[in-house]
């Protein structure tokens, strides 16, 4: 028999929530493109920030549904996932390009317009014009001009995968993209190497290179 009737039990205090102390509690180090991993995915930060917090640690709160919820200095996160890059050969993103030249030039119903957006003369573009009617799009493969590089610039060709690559997987950072380079296209290209063409082509961060996936191929590497 108790020697004290009276209950030692007090109630919770309204202030706190018992959701935020009875969670499981995880760190991941942010990356430099506002990415983070957990459970093999990776997930990019949503929430509008004033300031980068790269290299911060974010706090994953695991709910008892096997879901998670991401906080930063006691804030709430929106994350989404990030979709895990797709492969498209060499040869898909050469004719693709030449499709983007022909399309620009059908949208704007001028062709002298289209080729000096697109980088190409308007002989190549009646060309490709003529091949993709009569014989369709592999017609289109390996028939791109070479541009005049300096010798110790990285080849044209690597630089368009660069830039197609990194367009459609605008959040994916240096080291991701040369990474990807290297096993989806076998394509030996450090993550300085990469920085380089972002430089010259004004990509060199995620938000410029989202504004850019949302024009057109040939206008976005124009």
């Amino acid at each position: 028999m108790s020697r004290n009737d009276i209950s030692e039990f007090t109630t919770v205090p309204e202030h706190i929530n018992l959701d935020d102390v009875c969670v499981l509690k995880e760190y991941r180090k942010i990356r430099n493109d506002h990415t983070f991993s957990y459970g093999n995915k990776f997930y990019l930060i949503e929430s509008p920030l004033k300031y980068s917090i790269a290299k911060q640690k974010i706090e994953i709160r695991t709910c008892r549904d096997d879901g998670f919820i991401a906080y930063f200095a006691g804030r709430y996160l929106a994350v989404s996932d990030v979709i895990e890059p797709t492969k498209p050969s060499m040869v898909d993103l050469e004719i693709q390009k030449k499709i983007d030249a022909l399309e620009l030039a059908e949208k704007l119903q001028n062709v002298t317009e289209a080729a000096r957006i697109s980088g190409c003369s308007r002989e190549t573009i009646y060309r490709n014009r003529r091949l993709l009617k009569e014989k369709g799009p592999q017609a289109l493969k390996r028939t791109f001009r070479q541009d005049h590089h300096h010798k110790n610039r990285t080849n044209k060709e690597i630089e368009d995968v660069v830039i197609a690559f990194s367009l459609e997987n605008p959040h994916l950072g240096q080291v991701q993209i040369s990474a990807q380079l290297k096993a989806n296209y076998q394509i030996e290209l450090s993550p300085n190497g990469v920085r380089y063409v972002w430089l010259r082509e004004n990509m060199n961060t995620s938000a410029l290179r989202v504004q850019l996936s949302k024009l057109p191929l040939e206008v976005a590497q124009r």
